[in-house]
């Protein structure tokens, strides 16, 4: 087992993260080692596989406060989660699974659920559970998701009837959940210590959203979980559109069914107005296209231009934020890229 240990104390250290992988340990021994590891990562199960005589998998492990977050890759197996397990050990959580790849069928005796890429799995760990997974290429690939019952903010008999539902992952408050998953897990490195418990709060927010949405019944969620999942659809809106000339504060909130000053209020907990945060995303956009080496010809004032930005406000504007001119940006990143 290989791990990467992160100590605690201080906000400017990277956000808890342990990698798992089973290549260094006996091929006899990885599917053990597999089971072991899942049952703290989730709940004590019972496990086969047909590839159990050689069973290579690797996990990461993202601690969000009480929240867990763990992308994985392993072979084909299948999952018991018994009443005797349950009586032996029980967290009390909620389990979402976001499927990279490969397939599944969840038996929850009352129902029945096939998952596949474009449908979340969810399930309870007080619930009797049977899983067969199944992969073309090979490996499944995911994103699990862990989410205690105590932190949920959704009543408990709401979250109940939620599991086992089908859930898009490409639609309504599903698809945003599937959009800061994989933003979380592809920017791991950028996030520090002090962003995980406000990191775990979104997941749990959008947990719960997405449980009430497959109920009809999103008028369970609190103010401030409908408030947060709300900032984060605006958001989204706004990262669809930064190409678009006519994207304002306005027309975000005509989009949204609100008005200009509820926009203003919604993101007055952001630290941030609409106004700068769409300023924010174009220039970002900008610095990206500048640092990619397929794009080393095209003039700045193009790059500009297609983030709706004039050449003069553009690079007053970048140096104001990175504290250089976007032509000395595209040369230090042409300069990496040669050391690279």
């Amino acid at each position: 087992m290989s791990r990467t240990p992160f100590p605690s104390g201080s906000s400017e250290l990277p956000l808890p993260s342990a990698v798992y992988a089973n290549d260094h340990l006996a091929a006899e021994d990885r599917f053990d080692h597999w089971r072991t590891l899942l049952g703290s990562t989730h709940a004590p199960m019972d496990l086969c596989s047909e590839r159990a005589d050689d069973f290579r998998a690797r996990q990461r492990v993202i601690g969000l406060g009480d929240v867990t977050v763990w992308p994985a890759a392993f072979p084909p197996v299948l999952f018991r989660r018994t009443d005797r397990l349950i009586r032996q050990s029980d967290p009390e959580s909620y389990h979402l699974t976001l499927m990279l790849r490969g397939s599944g069928e969840a038996d929850w005796r009352d129902r029945t659920l096939r998952t596949s890429p474009g449908t979340f799995h969810t399930s309870d760990s007080s619930r009797p559970v049977e899983i067969r997974s199944s992969a073309e290429k090979g490996r499944i690939l995911m994103i699990g998701v862990e989410v205690p019952k105590a932190v949920l903010p959704l009543p408990r008999k709401l979250a109940d009837r939620a599991v086992g539902l089908p859930i898009r992952d490409d639609q309504g408050v599903g698809a945003l959940l599937t959009h800061f998953l994989r933003q979380l897990v592809r920017n791991l490195p950028e996030y520090r210590l002090a962003d995980g418990p406000r990191l775990g709060e979104v997941v749990a927010d959008l947990t719960a959203a997405v449980l009430a949405q497959v109920s009809n019944d999103e008028r369970a969620l609190p103010q401030h979980s409908h408030r947060r999942t709300t900032a984060l659809r605006v958001k989204a809106f706004i990262e669809q559109n930064l190409g678009d000339p006519a994207l304002t504060p306005s027309l975000v909130a005509a989009a949204h069914h609100v008005s200009t000053s509820h926009l203003h209020r919604l993101f007055r907990d952001e630290g941030v107005t609409v106004g700068a945060l769409i300023r924010q995303r174009r220039l970002a956009r900008a610095r990206a296209e500048l640092a990619d080496p397929r794009r080393a010809d095209e003039p700045i004032n193009v790059v500009a231009a297609r983030w709706c930005l004039t050449a003069a406000e553009f690079s007053r504007s970048f140096r104001g934020a990175y504290g250089m001119t976007p032509s000395e940006y595209r040369q230090m990143a042409a300069h990496r890229a040669h050391g690279a």
